[in-house]
């Protein structure tokens, strides 16, 4: 039985990613690095901001030591909050589903690698500000995706803060990586998958189902999914 749905962040509920490769390459570009779209988008999408500046430092041999990578990713939050300041970043969709499921009484999570202030940034002045009981970001956890953490401690709070407890197999994921989908089922959930960053192609041997959109399911499906 369909009991809640934990979205991801980045690529689902907001069309940020793009922003936080053109913010992350416009400070490495400081450095003298410059890490291609399809490089990044191939290699170091799905890692959190510390992720992916370590991995990057060590792949183009930055030579950043601990503090100068807190520093790139200070530098980076900088930026990423210019560019999202100025730009509408919500997914066609979302709202509507969001809408739906909340009317049909099913739990409402979020388990991003983004860091908590980007998400409320852009989330903030919708009507998406107040839907999710449970946000869980790269600050509240030791691993980002495809480790499985963060989608086990969503799932820990949301049962922390309900009366009824939801189990594993009764959770969808929306992702929108392979990274994602591997650290859904890896917790146990079902993964659904929506085409806005890779293609069918490249996700449809991982997830359960594969949506062009997300608000072309309906929770009938997804409650067929938990069965």
């Amino acid at each position: 039985m369909l009991k809640a749905v934990i979205f991801d962040f980045d690529g689902v509920i907001c069309d940020s990613e793009a922003l936080h490769y053109r913010a992350l390459n416009t400070v490495f570009n400081r450095y003298g690095v410059d890490v291609s779209k399809e490089h990044h988008w191939d290699t170091y999408l799905g890692l959190t901001d510390v992720e992916n500046i370590e991995a990057v430092n060590r792949d183009y041999k930055m030579g950043l030591d601990a503090a100068g990578v807190q520093r790139l990713k200070a530098e980076k939050k900088d930026v990423f909050d210019a560019l999202a300041s100025t730009e509408r970043l919500l997914i066609d969709g979302v709202e509507s589903f969001v809408a739906m499921l909340t009317e049909q009484g099913i739990r409402r999570a979020i388990c991003s690698g983004a860091v908590r202030s980007d998400i409320d940034l852009m989330l903030g002045g919708t009507r998406l500000a107040e839907a999710f009981e449970v946000i869980v970001t790269a600050d509240d956890v030791a691993k980002g995706k495809p480790d499985p953490e963060g989608y086990r401690l969503a799932l820990e709070k949301l049962n922390a803060s309900g009366q009824n407890t939801v189990n594993p197999a009764e959770c969808v994921v929306i992702e929108d990586s392979h990274w994602g989908i591997e650290a859904a089922r890896a917790a146990g959930m079902c993964p659904v998958a929506v085409t806005n960053t890779y293609s069918r192609e490249q996700l449809e041997d991982k997830a359960e189902l594969v949506l062009e959109r997300i608000d072309l399911v309906s929770v009938e499906q997804l409650q067929q999914m938990c069965r």
